[in-house]
């Protein structure tokens, strides 16, 4: 009798916290904006131009549970601002022609228990360099079982060895910070 009710227990424990994995690809709304500072204004470059995937695991109530796998390729010179010249100096700095390419690849990820935040994190590399970095994001499962994950992340150009821009022989610069924001929307 001991063991049929620890057995009971156990399954009826083991169903609450089963989890189902899903993973999403392409057929997915991406932005990315990277806004900084300069001596003149302040500037900004968007792109939506990202290719992801993820594996997202999700409890049997629907709950997200956890995140298994996450990257993303998004090519350099699809960011774009209002002003051709001052991509043309981004992509300079950025060594685009050799390094045509911004990634990020999910080394870890830990969803808290509200299923409401992800704390991230993973390899980015930007104009040939590869750094370790932590993500902190908000997640959000949809009614239509999309799930949204917006975030923003502060870095520095220079650990990228990225000379941050000037134009105007020198007179007008950039900051060496710039924030990069993501809103990202899976769908299976």
């Amino acid at each position: 009798m001991k063991t049929s009710i620890a057995l009971l227990f156990f399954i009826l424990l083991n169903g609450y916290v089963s989890k189902a994995q899903v993973q999403y690809q392409q057929r997915n709304d991406f932005n990315l904006t990277v806004s900084g500072t300069s001596t003149l204004h302040d500037w900004e470059m968007k792109t939506s131009k990202i290719a992801c995937n993820a594996t997202f695991t999700f409890y049997e109530d629907g709950n997200l549970g956890g995140l298994t796998l996450l990257n993303f390729t998004m090519p350099a010179e699809s960011l774009k601002s209002d002003h051709k010249g001052m991509d043309d100096n981004a992509y300079r700095a950025m060594k685009t022609s050799k390094n045509p390419t911004i990634t990020f690849n999910l080394t870890n990820a830990t969803i808290s228990t509200d299923s409401k935040n992800i704390q991230c994190t993973g390899k980015l590399t930007i104009a040939g360099v590869t750094k370790d970095v932590e993500l902190a994001a908000t997640a959000k499962v949809n009614a239509d079982k999309s799930i949204n994950i917006k975030g923003s992340k502060k870095i520095n150009m220079r650990d990228y060895n990225i000379d941050p821009p000037s134009f105007m022989m020198g007179a007008v610069k950039t900051g060496e910070n710039v924030t990069i924001d993501f809103n990202l929307t899976f769908r299976q």
